[in-house]
């Protein structure tokens, strides 16, 4: 028998899980706040430059998840693309993460893989045993003077505190490495899609069971007229906030176009404190088989999300983890809704997860539906 169910948000999790329960013959309506599909990796193309722009910051697409990959390549075809990240620190530009050449090029050393292994270990604090934060994390593994070129302004801008209050296990995703590779990412496949973000999530929707339905809000008075509802929204606007906000940090972006190559990369971070912003991003770089001769370009400022903001990172210190446990007992007690995505789990997700989360969530439900057992309200641990 085909259910009605509704997917609020039209980004990665809503497109994906309801494709799938579309292909099952069940009615789908994704619905959307925003004029537009595709969430915050929403990309268009700009009238005055021709440029394809990544409205809400650069996304870019890399996974080891071979069904995963197969599975955006089925809707929009994905070309090469290496994020090669720079850093502009103490007025010098630096190749990111930390590798060979940054060692040498910041120290003024010509060090063999194994010497740079010693010489960090010679800068490292060995008296830092356990490290509990982010300062001890980067002290203990590469020393205070590339934690304060590289790290400490960078981090202090970007989550608005003291690297001293953030937990080690940020920076163990940052490596550091003995060798000359500048590629940013590790995952053996690695793009983004010719003609945008957007074109594939619209492609994924193009389904005759799935209903698109742009600026429209709906909330939990709205259960009633469905079988089962997939939220990708915050979890805590779920509940209208009975229970306080959840807390995120958001981005202000500052466009400026320019008349040539303005950077040379898609990235260029800025580590130094002083410099209000923390990175440069130049969207024509995120084509490069594209040939624009103008640039679009965009200052990224960090800070904390208010209410009318949108929230891009979570914070998931100890007062969010304990609130997070709060809505997660509320959220345990309703019934016939799944919590989906970045928002609806309060998890930092890159797209590949998001997409891998989207589908195994599809088909826990329609096993559950052959077997008749309860859908959970959370497809994967939230905590």
């Amino acid at each position: 028998m085909a259910l009605r169910c509704l997917m609020v948000g039209a980004g990665l999790s809503g497109a994906v899980i309801g494709r799938a329960l579309a292909e099952a013959g069940h009615n789908v309506i994704v619905v959307d706040a925003r004029d537009h599909i595709a969430g915050n990796c929403h990309t268009e193309r700009d009238a005055a430059t021709d440029v394809m722009v990544h409205v809400y910051g650069p996304h870019i697409f890399h996974t080891d998840d071979e069904e995963v990959w197969s599975y955006v390549n089925r809707f929009e075809t994905f070309l090469p693309f290496k994020n090669r990240v720079k850093t502009t620190s103490q007025g010098a530009v630096y190749s990111l993460p930390i590798n060979l050449h940054t060692i040498n090029q910041f120290f003024g050393k010509t060090l063999r893989p194994d010497e740079a292994r010693a010489f960090l270990e010679s800068k490292a604090d060995l008296s830092i045993d356990d490290p509990q934060t982010f300062e001890e994390q980067a002290l203990r593994f590469v020393g205070r003077d590339l934690y304060e070129a590289f790290f400490k302004g960078y981090t202090m801008k970007q989550w608005g505190c003291s690297p001293s209050e953030l937990p080690a296990s940020i920076l163990k995703r940052l490596p550091v490495r003995f060798n000359y590779d500048d590629n940013y990412f590790f995952h053996k496949y690695q793009g983004m899609p010719e003609n945008g973000y957007t074109a594939m999530v619209e492609k994924i929707l193009d389904h005759d069971n799935i209903a698109v339905r742009l600026n429209t809000r709906v909330g939990r008075a709205d259960m009633a007229d469905y079988d089962h509802i997939f939220y990708s929204g915050p979890i805590d606007g779920w509940f209208d906030y009975e229970l306080g906000h959840l807390g995120y940090r958001t981005l202000d972006f500052e466009r400026f176009d320019y008349d040539g190559d303005y950077q040379g990369c898609a990235v260029m971070n800025y580590g130094d404190i002083d410099v209000p912003y923390t990175r440069i991003t130049e969207h024509k770089h995120f084509s490069p088989w594209e040939n624009r001769k103008k640039s679009v370009l965009y200052r990224e400022y960090s800070r904390a999300c208010t209410e009318s903001d949108i929230p891009y990172y979570p914070i998931r210190q100890v007062a969010e983890k304990t609130l997070l446990a709060e809505y997660i007992k509320l959220a345990e007690q309703e019934k016939n809704i799944t919590f989906v995505g970045r928002l609806g789990t309060y998890r930092y997700l890159d797209m590949d997860v998001t997409i891998r989360e989207a589908l195994d969530c599809a088909r826990t439900w329609l096993a559950v539906q052959e077997t008749g057992q309860k859908m959970p309200v959370f497809n994967i641990s939230v905590l």
